[in-house]
């Protein structure tokens, strides 16, 4: 399965004219669209259009798009050049702004190269426990991604004790994604849940913004996502992800501004 199919992402006349249905697979728990999945649509429809890989994409989310709500996308191929092409996607429900996504795409051949980090030292995903998973998460895009927990604590240990800024966690979607820029977009955004370690304390993080620079394709059945949460002040957090194969090799990195909000202490987790 590709990510177009996943995310039920059509071409509508043309490849500058798409549309989704916001299935209830690609939402949060607040029954509207996971950031993460708007950013992978809007790279399907800016890879149909442009013909080229992607390089680099931020997407800006502006308001909601509801469970069921019917998501369309225009395309905007604004410079295409020798080697690269500058555009931008609009993704809207009923005329309403949802989300803008602007992305450089397109691949160059230079003889020389390299990659500098090296990927945390954890488990295996087999030997890794799978992510407590409460009743109130499911039926959503977390029901749909299988994640397990690398390094750092469960949402249901989180009893006020800070802990590390750091965290890793193993993502797939059984039935295997195959590997492109919209499935690491998708990954990506669980830098969202990366605030909780560092408080000791459950949060909810709200996508701002939610940026993804690629920087290679490699058939993996597991990422590896690699979080380094930077700061929390005046209730917005900054954090990067490390995106890794199974083998180790570096495929992106993700990175997000947050509007964190505190679950209240006393409450109970459903399920």
């Amino acid at each position: 399965m590709d990510a177009q199919t996943f995310l039920g992402m059509e071409p509508v006349n043309d490849n500058l004219h798409w549309q989704m249905r916001v299935e209830p697979q690609l939402t949060t728990p607040g029954n509207f669209l996971f950031g993460g999945c708007g950013l992978g649509a809007a790279l399907v429809a800016l890879e149909g259009a442009s013909g080229r890989p992607t390089v680099w994409a931020t997407g800006q989310y502006l308001s909601y798009a509801p469970t069921h709500s019917l998501m369309e996308w225009e395309v905007t191929l604004a410079v295409v050049g020798g080697h690269v092409t500058q555009g931008r996607a609009v993704g809207s429900v009923e005329g309403r702004e949802i989300l803008t996504v602007n992305a450089a795409l397109g691949q160059d051949e230079l003889e020389v190269g390299g990659i500098w980090v090296t990927p945390p030292q954890v488990a295996r995903p087999e030997d890794c426990p799978p992510r407590y998973l409460p009743a109130m998460f499911r039926n959503t895009i977390m029901d749909k991604v299988e994640v397990r927990t690398a390094t750092g604590r469960m949402f249901d240990e989180m009893h006020g004790e800070p802990g590390s800024p750091d965290s890793a966690l193993w993502a797939r979607v059984p039935g295997h994604l195959s590997p492109s820029a919209a499935t690491l977009a998708i990954f990506g955004d669980y830098v969202s849940g990366g605030v909780s370690h560092p408080l000791g304390r459950r949060a909810m993080g709200r996508s701002l913004d939610n940026t993804l620079r690629v920087v290679q394709l490699k058939d993996t059945e597991w990422v590896l996502c690699d979080i380094r949460m930077h700061a929390l002040v005046g209730g917005y957090a900054q954090g990067v992800a490390f995106l890794w194969s199974e083998d180790g090799d570096l495929l992106a990195t993700a990175s997000q501004s947050l509007a964190v909000r505190l679950w209240p202490e006393d409450a109970v987790l459903p399920g």
